[in-house]
């Protein structure tokens, strides 16, 4: 499976925009698509994550509220809307594929299998 993910850019606290994360190679409609950040100096932080219906999502506490997850299984690609965006949430985004997570598993890293280039996010205060 190949991610790719995109929609980073520089924008200003309170701004908002939509990531988005393609995959190719084979359909991830059955996998947990998860979402993580990783800012300079950081370690790689879960952000969200959704099981394969949708339903299921789960959040960090320092983006509920303000991010949501989504996904199109049709064309094979997950989104992450984000609101209200502060300058904490500066960092790289990174879209990742798993197969085999229980819901507790969500915001574990070493759960997932696939991982895309990650795009830049930069919040302006």
């Amino acid at each position: 499976v190949q991610l790719q993910a995109s929609g980073g850019g520089l924008v200003q606290a309170g701004d908002s925009l939509r990531l988005s994360c393609a995959a190719s190679g084979r359909t991830v409609s059955s996998d947990v698509m998860g979402w993580f950040r990783q800012a300079p100096g950081k370690e790689r932080e879960f952000v969200a994550a959704s099981g394969w219906s949708g339903i299921d999502t789960s959040y960090a506490d320092s983006v509920k509220g303000r991010f949501t997850i989504s996904r199109d299984n049709a064309k094979n690609t997950v989104f992450l809307q984000m609101n209200s965006l502060k300058p904490e949430d500066t960092a790289v985004y990174y879209c990742a594929a798993g197969n085999r997570l229980y819901y507790r598993e969500y915001g574990l890293r070493n759960r997932y299998d696939y991982w895309g280039q990650g795009t830049l996010v930069t919040v302006s205060s």
